[in-house]
Order: structure tokens, then sequence, then C-alpha cells
């Protein structure tokens, strides 16, 4: 092929490649525009978004929740510290060791229905009981399981709301916003949980929140406070239970 075919063979191709770009360009500008025009609608602030109400609504159940957690801890505390998680100290003569059972199915486990250790296992039985009592008597003074039956329907009064909250479709970049804050809180196993997808959530978060405060400067947005991890304040981590005592479910 002759060097002036060449030449016009390039030139078709580029043609054609520079057209293709100024579609994709022209495509892409009402894309961004009204992408653009979205964002600026949601994140306006005359709209009422249900949402946002039911954010509201859940973060002051959630603190509620927290506060019942870290008094029902405080009456826990103390009663370790002055009663003791009952417990009963048995010494084995067979094997020259003493054991401590703190329930029932301790006992049961180590005694069974061997007729020889009838006379250990009730004495056992009658220890662990004597101290139970002395617990239950201090806890219904103190009012331990009361708080922790107070922050149990708080805790299910707090999920039933979040649970809603998800279920909402939400009207604005805030409620949007409201719905990450509250998965992030919910959601981490501990704080600054780097496992995915916590890490991804809360850069999502920032981002939104850059978004919409800079299309409307001042505008409120959940979780445009956050300077540091969020506490944890899930039962089975912040607020441990008294496994031995509560085994039985004697606090429900």
């Amino acid at each position: 092929m002759a060097d002036s075919d060449n030449t016009r063979v390039c030139l078709s191709v580029t043609r054609r490649m520079l057209l293709t770009g100024m579609m994709a360009t022209t495509t892409a500008i009402p894309f961004r525009d009204n992408a653009l025009a979205a964002a600026e609608a949601l994140a306006a602030k005359p709209v009422f978004d249900p949402a946002l109400v039911l954010w509201r609504d859940w973060k002051a159940a959630y603190l509620n929740t927290a506060a019942l957690c870290r008094k029902q801890q405080r009456l826990e505390t103390r009663l370790a510290e002055t009663i003791g998680f009952p417990s009963a100290e048995v010494y084995l003569p067979d094997d020259d060791v003493t054991v401590s059972v703190s329930w029932h199915g301790d006992i049961e486990e180590l005694f069974g229905d061997d007729p020889k250790l009838a006379d250990l296992r009730a004495e056992a039985e009658a220890d662990l009981a004597a101290h139970q009592a002395r617990w239950d008597e201090a806890d219904a003074r103190i009012g331990y399981s009361a708080a922790k039956r107070e922050e149990r329907a708080a805790a299910d009064h707090e999920q039933e709301l979040v649970d809603t909250l998800m279920a909402m479709p939400a009207t604005t970049l805030a409620g949007v916003a409201g719905k990450l804050d509250a998965v992030l809180r919910e959601g981490e196993s501990f704080e600054e949980c780097e496992e995915f997808p916590w890490p991804q959530i809360r850069s999502a978060l920032v981002d939104l929140v850059r978004i919409a405060q800079a299309l409307q400067p001042g505008i409120f947005m959940p979780g445009a406070d956050r300077k540091g991890p969020y506490p944890k304040k899930r039962r089975e981590a912040v607020c441990p239970s008294v496994i031995m005592h509560q085994r039985g479910d004697r606090v429900a």
C-alpha cells in the first residue's frame, strides 16, 4: 500500500476515534448534569424525609440502650465485688482436688447419679443454693435484674426501630447518611473494625457528608460529627452477662 493510502487510512481511523470520543462526552454531560441535579434535590433541606425522622428516633433509643447497659454493668460489678458470682467449692477426695461449680449443670456433670458421691453432691447443691440466695437478696436490693430487664427491653425497641429505618426509603442525602450511621453503630463488631465492609461503609459515609455539605453548606448530616470510632455497646462485647448465673435464665 502506498504512503498516501496509509495516510488516508490513519486519518479515517483518527476521525472515527474523535467522533466516538465526542459522542461519549456528549452523552456523559447530560448524565453528569442529571446526577448533580438529583444529588442537589436529595440534599435540599425542605424535603420531608421519613428515614431521617426514624434515624432521630433510633439514635435516641440507641443512646438510651447504651446508658442502661452501663447502668446494669455497674450493678453487676457491684454484686460481683460484694457477693461474688454464685458458686460452691467441692473437694473430691479420690482426686485430691477442689473444684468450683457455678450452676446446677456443673454439679450434674461432675457427680451424675453415682450413689457414692451423693453426699458430696448434696453438699455442693446446698452451698450453691445458699450463695445463690445471697446473690438474689442483694440483687433485689440494688436492682440489678430489673436493670437488666430494662436494658433488654430498650435493646429490643432499638432493634425494631433500626429494622424499620432500613426498610424506609430515604428521600434526602441526610436520610441515606442516617442509614449508614446506624449500620456502623449497630453492625461493627468492634471499634474501627478493619474487616470488610466496615472501612468501605465509613468511607462512603464520609463521601456522602462531604458532597451534601458542598451542595448545601450547613446542612445537617448524620455522621458529620464523627471524630473518632463509634463506641460499641453490643451486649455480648460490652455488657457481659453473669454467665454462670444466667445459664438457668434467672435474669429474663
